[in-house]
């Protein structure tokens, strides 16, 4: 029957006329560039592949990076590339997921050196990492898996326990890797990007953060209308939940902006497609602003944050303690370069943010519109110390007090 049916769709394919076979349909172009417009059709505009190779330690930018004065920054680990979200076991090793290259690492620390272990591979973007209990949880855009008590078997961590059915998760490639975390009443939480740059779709199926308990019951949604949240973390006191979120494509160098949002209550909806903040998007129908939440800040146009992250340590000055440190991976639709780097959004006493300011810069090249690393994520270590995380590079560098 197979033979029969594919010799009949030839012998029509034969008989079409040469006019018609040109006429069919194009291969689709890529998902980076839905929403391009046609007086953009010949852009150099195009996403930085990361580097998915080992960079030795000499060729690193360290020297480059700047902190603010009474800091340090320093290699902390390196041979882990495309490394992104970080996270840490009871024991101190430092687990970090990645995304085009399919790996999750271990890190320890072992006579004085670190050593780097790849724990897993082959997952399909494990971007998303959490530690609760001493078991390790990786999501991946269509795997949800726990590793039981991973820190007494990183030399054979033997088969996860699945528990992907339970989540029932979509499985759609763009916007579809994950951030995860354990929120204050235990709730793992994660965000479900958008499956393009700006359409319209189910809103009850994408473009959220939700909650669920640890063996995949209860799902909440958190927040709506949140495009392409890959960092968030709740506030030290008022356990309110606080997530970076990407604007989409193709609108302009500054439009629209990269926010911050802080979700009060569960199921605040941001308004995407339809709005950024006050921005109506012309390419959807037009909805009004006022009928969503606003966020918090503007952090740049497509500046990419994705760690996200509060500092509880005592290592850092007074000042810093409660503020929310965030990477900025860093843009690529845009003409001149921005973001790559880490800032710190300060928070008043009021709950609301007066102002973003640098905190680790170097990687951005600006004589030459480029870069040098790509911060994706921010992590406090139990003696106060920051590490970030740089995929373009496969390292980790240790930020501390001097």
């Amino acid at each position: 029957m197979f033979r029969l049916s594919a010799t009949i769709g030839l012998a029509a394919a034969l008989a079409l006329p040469p006019l018609a076979l040109a006429q069919q349909a194009p291969p689709a172009p890529p998902a980076w560039q839905q929403g391009r417009p046609d007086s953009m059709a010949a852009s150099p505009l195009a996403p930085h592949a990361p580097k998915m190779t080992m960079t030795p330690a000499d060729r690193l930018p360290v020297d480059a990076l700047k902190v603010p004065e009474g800091f340090k920054v320093e290699l902390w680990a390196h041979g882990a590339p495309g490394i992104r979200t970080l996270a840490e076991g009871p024991n101190g090793t430092i687990f970090g997921g990645s995304r085009t290259i399919g790996r999750v690492y271990a890190i320890t620390e072992e006579g004085g050196q670190r050593k780097v272990r790849t724990l897993a591979q082959q997952l399909n973007q494990p971007n998303g990492l959490a530690v609760r209990d001493g078991n390790l949880y990786v999501v991946a855009i269509n795997r949800v898996l726990r590793y039981d008590g991973i820190e007494g078997k990183l030399d054979n961590p033997g088969q996860p326990a699945d528990l992907t059915a339970a989540f029932n998760l979509p499985t759609e490639e763009h916007h579809g890797w994950k951030h995860i975390g354990f929120s204050p009443d235990g709730r793992l939480t994660m965000n479900i990007g958008v499956p393009c740059n700006v359409c319209e779709f189910d809103r009850d199926r994408f473009a959220m953060i939700v909650s669920f308990r640890p063996d995949g019951s209860d799902r909440r949604v958190e927040a709506r209308g949140v495009r392409n949240s890959v960092g968030f973390d709740w506030h030290p006191t008022t356990r309110e939940l606080w997530a970076t979120n990407h604007g989409r494509d193709w609108a302009g160098n500054e439009t629209p902006p990269d926010t911050l949002l802080r979700i009060r209550r569960s199921g605040e909806d941001y308004g995407f497609p339809f709005c950024v903040g006050t921005w109506n998007d012309p390419a959807v129908p037009q909805r009004q602003c006022s009928e969503f939440a606003q966020p918090a800040a503007a952090l740049g146009g497509h500046i990419a944050p994705i760690g996200t992250r509060f500092y509880t340590g005592t290592m850092f000055p007074e000042q810093y303690r409660n503020q929310l440190f965030i990477a900025r991976r860093g843009s690529w639709n845009r003409e001149t370069l921005s973001g790559y780097d880490v800032v710190v959004a300060r928070i008043g006493a009021d709950g609301n943010v007066t102002g973003i300011e640098p905190f680790l810069t170097g990687f951005r090249d600006d004589a030459n519109n480029g870069f040098r690393g790509r911060p994706v994520d921010v992590f406090q270590r139990r003696d106060g110390s920051l590490l970030v995380s740089d995929e373009q590079n496969g390292a980790i560098y240790r930020i501390s007090r001097q």
